[in-house]
């Protein structure tokens, strides 16, 4: 099966208190991209960077099975740039700068080849954007993903909403939920956002897991509890990323195998932070996933 990926591919400088980074690589559609991999190598990126954005990290992603036939590349533009700060508390953090650049102007154009593609991954950009793609699709899609962020509900909400209704996966976190739907209980919150269009709803609650909502079934899904967390940059979009990459690969949507989804989608956001950047995601293998895949097994099995 085929992955369609929609999002930014970035520079990031970063510093947290175990130190900094500084125009490391970033972007959602980076994470998500170097995170499916590990699951399928029928990826299909769409993006825009600038002549700045190094033609060796093009050819690391076309290395893991990325199709970069999507990425515009603007001569006279520089690359998305955010810089950021997080405290000791790494639920907590800074914003530094957000240099748009050339994603100010971004007008997303799908390659004919990407049009069929089964499995689509909106990463976080503007509703209009998001849109933008889902009208170039053809129709066929098997499962359509949206992440997005409270920004989006502050200041274009009827947009957004439009795209809501669009797509069969919202993940967003719990505050985000919140917001989105009026309702503190994160139970009422995701029966109301299911109203609004999505057959799944993932409400993430960052070092506390995240939930899967569908029909009145939930699931709950731990995160990985580390020694040390290193940058937690990219961790949603990794984890986004991992689910959707697990399902392209077993092509199967069910209740159940979306449990299984979001604990890969769990296990490969448990590497993202470890390291800066995407170091940690660009060299794992087939066993480091497996083994720590056990782990969350022996972390939350038990009997009756």
């Amino acid at each position: 099966m085929s992955l369609l990926t929609i999002g930014t591919v970035a520079f990031d400088d970063i510093e947290t208190p175990y130190g900094k980074a500084e125009k490391a690589i970033g972007g959602a559609c980076t994470y998500a991209s170097y995170a499916a991999s590990y699951f399928t190598d029928n990826i299909r990126l769409c993006s825009i960077v600038g002549a700045d954005f190094p033609t060796e990290e093009i050819k690391a992603l076309e290395n893991r099975g990325v199709d970069m036939e999507g990425l515009q590349i603007k001569q006279d533009g520089l690359t998305f740039f955010w810089a950021g700060k997080y405290h000791q508390n790494m639920n907590q953090r800074d914003t530094l700068a957000t240099d748009l650049n050339v994603l100010d102007d971004f007008d997303p154009v799908l390659p004919a080849s990407f049009k069929d593609s089964k499995y689509v991954m909106l990463g976080n950009l503007t509703p209009e954007v998001q849109m933008q793609v889902i009208k170039q699709l053809d129709g066929s899609q098997k499962l359509v993903v949206l992440d997005t962020m409270n920004f989006w509900m502050d200041i274009a909400m009827d947009s957004l909403l439009e795209v809501i209704a669009k797509v069969d996966v919202i993940t967003i976190n719990d505050e985000e939920a919140r917001q989105l739907s009026g309702e503190y209980s994160l139970v009422t919150a995701a029966e109301k956002i299911h109203k609004m269009g999505p057959k799944y709803v993932i409400i993430k609650k960052g070092e506390h897991g995240a939930l899967l909502f569908s029909e009145g079934k939930i699931f709950a899904a731990p995160a990985l509890p580390l020694a040390q967390v290193f940058d937690p940059t990219g961790a949603g979009d990794t984890f986004a990323g991992g689910f959707i990459g697990y399902l392209t690969h077993t092509d199967d949507i069910s209740f159940e195998n979306m449990k299984k989804a979001i604990m890969y989608g769990s296990c490969l956001a448990s590497f993202c932070v470890e390291e800066f950047s995407i170091e940690k995601l660009r060299n794992l293998t087939n066993d480091d996933i497996t083994e720590r895949m056990n782990l969350f097994k022996e972390m939350t099995h038990f009997d009756l």
